[in-house]
């Protein structure tokens, strides 16, 4: 740790002008850096997983479906193969050169973007399941093939547009790195109407849309169950889905974004800084929703789940079939027989199946 270290010998000897406060964020960097590891491989496993899944089809999902959360899969994919890396790399360089520069510039520009289009894909797929629950008849067609390409287009084309000032050393806002959070970070107050104007056009939209959308689907969702309980008893054990799902998604989004978001404006308004670990707890939180998605989205569904055993055991099956067969897995094709019945019923699905919509939110009626 730095704080053992003998500022008197050579090596050191530039430690010694240092501020104490920046040199007390250096004794912590080896706990920040683990953590952004573990919480790295964490994303990027997790997504490797759903990825396997989501490129063949699933039971009860439609293809526009598959195609929303396989963008969102990809954003959040970025955060552990894109963002970490880059953020980690520049830490080291940063030991030996100090002050802005173009690389830092560069690296602010990848994070802001990969979290935008992170925002807006969540908003596409609450606006698709909206869609889906609540115009099924006409969900075919509303959104055709080439409308979900042009959204999936646009939650990744825009905030790069909105965002490219960043990019450039010379341009509209300052670019610093903080050893407090190990991140190449805009300095908001350095351009205060534009720093507000991102808040407004990402984040407040894409949070009116989710919360907008997904209270909608819970509230029609409520009011379907208390009739089931009138007309039919046995309803009554039925566990409340779309809670269990929607209520967890919307909860994980605003305490991974609202802290990271109200830092971001307190900057650009005031001027001043957060404590040093409240600065990198909201600046790294967001991407923490990056794994939070892959539960939320996608374990809970017993379709995906079904089908992720299926991959696994196809994939033991061809590596190692003689273990394969002493685990059990020789039911595979039973498994397999099965599942291409259920996938070879996604056309029936096409209209309302959606990521909540499979929560049988009309299947029901």
């Amino acid at each position: 740790m730095y704080s053992t270290l003998n500022l008197s010998t050579p090596e050191h000897s530039n430690l010694s002008g240092v501020d104490p406060q920046r040199l007390l964020e250096l004794t912590h960097r080896s706990v920040k850096v683990s953590i952004i590891i573990v919480l790295g491989v964490m994303i990027t496993l997790g997504n490797i997983a759903v990825l396997l899944v989501i490129t063949s089809s699933v039971a009860g999902w439609s293809r526009n479906s598959r195609y929303f959360l396989l963008s969102l899969t990809a954003a959040d994919s970025a955060f552990g193969l894109l963002v970490m890396p880059l953020n980690l790399w520049v830490s080291l360089l940063k030991d030996y050169t100090q002050g802005p520069d173009a690389l830092c510039h560069v690296v602010a520009f990848c994070n802001s973007t990969v979290y935008s289009t992170c925002m807006y894909t969540l908003a596409t797929i609450s606006l698709e399941r909206y869609i889906a629950v609540f115009y099924p008849l006409q969900y075919s067609s509303l959104m055709t093939r080439k409308r979900t390409l042009l959204l999936i287009a646009f939650a990744w084309c825009f905030p790069p547009f909105l965002l490219l000032p960043i990019s450039f050393p010379d341009g509209i806002i300052e670019v610093h790195f903080s050893t407090a959070s190990l991140v190449c970070n805009p300095a908001y107050s350095t351009n205060v109407g534009y720093s507000l104007s991102l808040t407004c056009l990402i984040f407040f939209p894409c949070s009116i849309i989710m919360t907008y959308a997904n209270l909608r689907i819970w509230c029609a969702a409520k009011r379907q169950r208390l009739k089931l309980r009138k007309y039919d008893c046995a309803r009554r054990s039925r566990h409340n889905v779309a809670s269990r799902v929607l209520v967890p998604v919307m909860a994980a989004y605003y305490v991974c974004w609202t802290p990271c978001m109200a830092a971001m404006i307190y900057n650009a308004v005031s001027g001043s800084t957060v404590p040093e670990w409240v600065e990198y707890v909201v600046v790294w939180l967001p991407t923490s929703n990056g794994f939070l998605n892959c539960i939320f989205y996608f374990w809970i569904n017993r379709s995906f789940r079904r089908k992720f055993h299926l991959v696994l055991q196809r994939l033991a099956m061809a590596i190692c079939p003689e273990l394969a067969d002493a685990v059990g897995c020789c039911n595979a094709s039973k498994t397999q027989f099965v599942s291409g019945i259920m996938d070879n019923n996604n056309s029936v699905h096409e209209r309302s199946a959606s990521v909540s919509s499979t929560c049988t939110l009309l299947s029901l009626a």
